[in-house]
């Protein structure tokens, strides 16, 4: 079996700024850079300055990915990134559950590294964003057949953005979807793979054509116990205690969603994992959606069978206390105790 590793700059320049090679043998994986072209314009980028020529202050969304992984510019320059092998651990584990072959920790991680180190002026200022990256593993072996590929690649994108939702630090406006699930079980809700995403894309369109900001799914089977959000993993709080649904299989593992729990574990919350059922929505005092793309995004509203409730937002609630810890950690301005933080140089 083979494995490239494409490794993309977001710039416009034509060439790659590094392609590596893994050529796999069974579960047996070999690394070689196997090509190597930096373009004078890339090389001119480095040598004019510590930024990209970009508006920062107007980054949106519009040009980053649903899902990935962060490098984040801390307030002494340096570029980090948040629990990047965690990302690698589950798109091993992810593969293994799609039949698919993938790179190891260790070359999954290097591809990362010399993505972030090829573009580390695209990595906003501090306050201004991220760059976010979509690290990508797809068959790509001369077959048409209902089957396993014979080859596979990894390719790393990576472009700057700023919120993922358009409301911005604004509270989200959420619908219960009744009739669309996402994830069945024994599907493959808990796997990073589009085929999570690309189902619940009309339920999306049609709650934002309604003027909701995403999606709250409930389960497939019974439909009376909340999941996720389209892309995002979501809490409830009600007093010193925090709810989370239970990933049973049909949820993603989220690592925000599991650095948010040890977070709220540490700072004496009570934290539960498990069945929610829907009508607990109208208990909560404050909602909140955790993910790589959304961070912790607080939840001002939930529409559920034509009733809204309505939850606090603002400072100097539980959401706030967890968002300024975590956003603390992974830009560095807070110590990073848990060696969460990996940094690029």
């Amino acid at each position: 079996m083979a494995l490239r590793c494409l490794l993309k700059s977001p710039t416009t320049s034509p060439y790659i700024s590094k392609i590596c090679g893994f050529r796999m043998h069974g579960t047996k994986a070999v690394a070689s850079v196997v090509e190597e072209h930096v373009s004078a314009m890339l090389r001119s980028e480095r040598e004019d300055g510590e930024y990209a020529d970009v508006d920062w202050d107007n980054l949106g969304f519009s040009l980053g990915l649903i899902e990935g992984m962060k490098a984040y510019r801390g307030e002494d320059g340096r570029v980090l990134m948040f629990r990047p092998e965690l990302n690698a651990m589950r798109m091993k584990n992810g593969a293994e559950r799609m039949c698919m072959h993938s790179p190891s920790v260790q070359q999954f991680m290097e591809g990362v590294k010399q993505t972030v180190l090829a573009n580390k002026r695209w990595v906003p200022p501090p306050g201004k964003g991220s760059l976010y990256l979509r690290p990508l593993l797809f068959g790509s072996g001369a077959s048409l057949g209902v089957s396993a590929a014979s080859e596979y690649t990894f390719v790393v994108f990576g472009s700057p953005v700023q919120n993922y939702f358009k409301e911005g630090t604004a509270a989200l406006n959420l619908y219960v979807e009744e009739v669309v699930p996402r994830a069945y079980i024994g599907g493959t809700g808990a796997v990073k793979a589009i085929s999570n995403y690309g189902p619940v894309l009309d339920a999306v369109r049609r709650a934002k054509a309604r003027g909701f900001s995403d999606v709250l799914y409930l389960d497939a089977e019974t439909k009376k116990n909340i999941e996720e959000v389209s892309a995002a993993n979501i809490f409830l709080v009600k007093g010193n205690t925090i709810v989370t649904p239970a990933t049973n299989g049909t949820i993603l593992r989220g690592i925000i969603r599991e650095s948010v729990i040890e977070i709220a574990l540490d700072l004496g919350y009570k934290v539960e994992e498990r069945v929610v059922p829907v009508e607990e929505l109208k208990e909560a005092e404050e909602v909140f959606c955790t993910g790589t793309a959304a961070g912790i995004a607080s939840v001002g509203s939930i529409t559920f069978q034509n009733i809204r409730t309505e939850y606090k937002v603002g400072d100097g609630l539980v959401t706030q206390q967890l968002r300024s810890i975590l956003v603390g950690i992974q830009t560095g301005s807070i110590q990073d105790t848990k060696h969460w933080i990996l940094v690029i140089d």
